[in-house]
């Protein structure tokens, strides 16, 4: 098969030309457009939520309607492609009511005078659209890899054991098929596969934690990071990094399927490295300027980083902490679990000087504490909990990011990072070793991302895009 780059600023522009009035002495409607070798009769796009149209934490109708599949269907059909349906959502909110954790979209709203996504009322309960079926937009937000070949993935009574999504329980045509499955009665001849993002950036959108409530108490343990031996779905909590050889295992699963069915003509892209996203890049990690400590500062010096500082340097650790400086914007304070822990021997070395029950505290609250450098990623989330009073803690050693640590939740920390990027390259490396064994198109949507996030940007006709 010949190889066919899609590239999405073509398509936007495609796009544009087709529905602006244009003073071009060519107009693009007397442009004939031709499929080339490919046949886009049924176009079917596998993913998760880059290809549903997902956005601002929800699903919804906006976002369904300008997802990137839909987009490139509706040129497809300028060149003999056919109709292109998708599960649409029953509202512009998303979200489903009485479902814990589907709340409708976020909206950026002021938190502790932080600009803060907040997520609205869900809008509607779960409801059914199986009857529409076929739906040629199979993207289900939410879903691994290893979830498109998981029978029973739309089971609306999974839900209740965590097996299934309930965005595949909208339109699965049964409770025990699979989004691969349904994918396959429709033999396309043509497909997009765009899959593998959720399986490391559940990890790292929640800090490298899994979550647990119980009692209306929410803790967090460290996510699980797979080095080769996780090969069983099984064994995977909900933020836990996916081994490389189930995620390349689970796409050539879906890709031996679709070949079965006589679906062999079709485009890949790999995995952007999550953290050049604005979601780990907006917020910086010394936000804490002379402006916002202000008299403060020389208080903490003496009170606590100046002590703190002293006896982590007996220890040969003393690098964690330095005095906050009265001139220059000053990093926040971090629980980093990679260090080793300090605590006895900082309540050792305090007890003289505070007592023991203060340097009690104080060795269980800074053990592992050091200040943010700039290979540690703030969540966007973190920006509305800096400043604000940790729940327990005597004042005034209970303020976030300033005299308490953030936690590993807020942040994805450098040693975090390392294993995000690692698993990523690890994934690209055997997604893009499937297109070529498999003749597919390729997108490397790793490197534009990259582009994006740089300084420079992507400029096309004249306009600079960002991330």
């Amino acid at each position: 098969m010949k190889k066919i780059i899609i590239s999405t600023i073509a398509v936007s522009a495609l796009l544009f030309t087709t529905s602006c009035e244009n003073d071009f002495d060519t107009d693009v409607k007397d442009i004939v457009v031709t499929s080339g070798e490919a046949n886009f009769k049924t176009y079917v796009a596998l993913g998760n939520s880059l290809t549903s149209g997902y956005r601002d934490g929800a699903l919804y109708l906006d976002g369904q309607n300008e997802s990137y599949p839909s987009m490139i269907a509706a040129q497809m059909k300028l060149a003999g492609g056919g109709d292109f349906k998708q599960p649409l959502m029953p509202n512009n909110t998303g979200g489903f009511t009485g479902l814990p954790g589907f709340a409708g979209k976020l909206t950026l709203q002021l938190v502790n005078g932080s600009l803060t996504p907040v997520p609205s009322a869900a809008g509607a309960a779960l409801d059914n659209v199986s009857s529409g079926r076929p739906y040629q937009n199979m993207g289900v937000p939410g879903a691994k890899s290893y979830h498109l070949v998981a029978p029973g993935y739309g089971s609306l009574a999974g839900l209740a054991t965590g097996t299934a999504n309930p965005y595949f329980v909208r339109f699965a045509s049964s409770s025990t098929t699979s989004v691969l499955a349904d994918a396959m009665a429709q033999s396309p001849t043509f497909f997009s596969l765009w899959i593998g993002n959720n399986d490391v950036l559940f990890y790292a959108v929640n800090g490298g934690t899994n979550s647990q409530t119980t009692g209306g108490v929410t803790t967090y343990t460290a996510a699980t990071v797979q080095t080769g031996t996780g090969t069983s779905p099984a064994l995977y909590k909900s933020n836990d990094i996916s081994d490389p050889t189930v995620v390349a295992g689970s796409i050539k699963a879906v890709l031996d399927g679709l070949k079965s069915v006589g679906s062999t003509k079709g485009v890949i892209a790999n995995i952007p490295y999550v953290t050049s996203i604005p979601y780990f890049t907006t917020v910086p990690y010394n936000p804490l300027t002379p402006a916002v400590l202000g008299s403060n500062i020389t208080t903490l010096n003496t009170s606590l980083y100046g002590p703190l500082k002293q006896a982590l340097t007996a220890f040969g650790a003393g690098d964690r902490i330095n005095l906050l400086s009265s001139t220059s914007a000053n990093p926040v304070l971090i629980k980093d679990n990679s260090l080793q822990d300090l605590s006895a021997q900082l309540t050792a070395a305090l007890t003289p000087s505070l007592g023991l029950a203060t340097a009690t505290a104080f060795g269980q609250i800074y053990g592992q504490a050091r200040q943010a450098t700039a290979e540690d990623y703030l969540l966007l989330t973190t920006s509305s909990v800096i400043g604000t009073t940790a729940a327990g803690v005597p004042s005034p050693i209970n303020i976030y990011g300033i005299s308490y640590p953030l936690q590993n939740q807020h942040v994805l920390t450098k040693t975090e990072a390392g294993y995000v990027k690692t698993t990523i390259d690890a994934y690209n490396s055997s997604i893009r070793t499937l297109a070529d064994t498999y003749g597919l198109a390729f997108v490397d949507s790793n490197a534009k991302m990259l582009e994006l996030n740089g300084k420079s940007g992507i400029t096309y006709d004249g306009v600079k895009y960002t991330a």
